[in-house]
């Protein structure tokens, strides 16, 4: 009776861990989706859809080098950013991320993912972006993005 009992507790130990996992993963997998959509509709100049990801008091900073090497930050806004995607452009902006990290802490996320920017088929910059987002009953937001730009030392 004993091991009866043991075995049904790890039975149940492990149903429960390994549901926590798949929660957990499918978090992770929905934030990331948000995170590609921003990106799918940068590259269709959709800028309704890169709307949609945002919170409404979202914010935007860059950080960068310049001739001195002294690091800059620029900060911009979610609308014109929305607006410069939206206006109709010669070459099409394609930000290709890898190496993605999520991590998910209850309505929180944070997506670590190192890219390179290319307008059509050229290169222009790479770095990486740092996303948090907030988990709102409509889904996963971006809160704010906060990315480094450079021309060099691209992997």
């Amino acid at each position: 009776m004993k091991r009866i009992s043991h075995f049904l507790t790890l039975a149940l130990l492990i149903t429960i861990t390994a549901s926590a996992a798949n929660r957990a993963h499918a978090q992770a997998a929905d934030a990331r989706a948000t995170v590609d959509k921003l990106f799918t509709g940068m590259r269709n100049g959709d800028s309704t859809a890169v709307r949609s990801v945002f919170t409404k008091t979202a914010a935007l900073t860059s950080i960068s080098k310049n001739a001195a090497d002294s690091t800059v930050t620029h900060k911009g806004s979610v609308d014109g950013f929305v607006k410069a995607v939206g206006t109709p452009h010669k070459e099409q902006w394609d930000e290709r991320i890898y190496d993605v990290k999520v991590w998910v802490d209850g309505p929180m996320a944070v997506v670590w993912a190192p890219y390179k920017f290319h307008l059509g088929e050229k290169f222009s910059h790479c770095g990486v972006n740092v996303f948090n987002l907030i988990k709102t009953s409509s889904g996963w937001k971006i809160n704010d993005i906060t990315d480094t730009r450079r021309k060099d030392a691209c992997p």
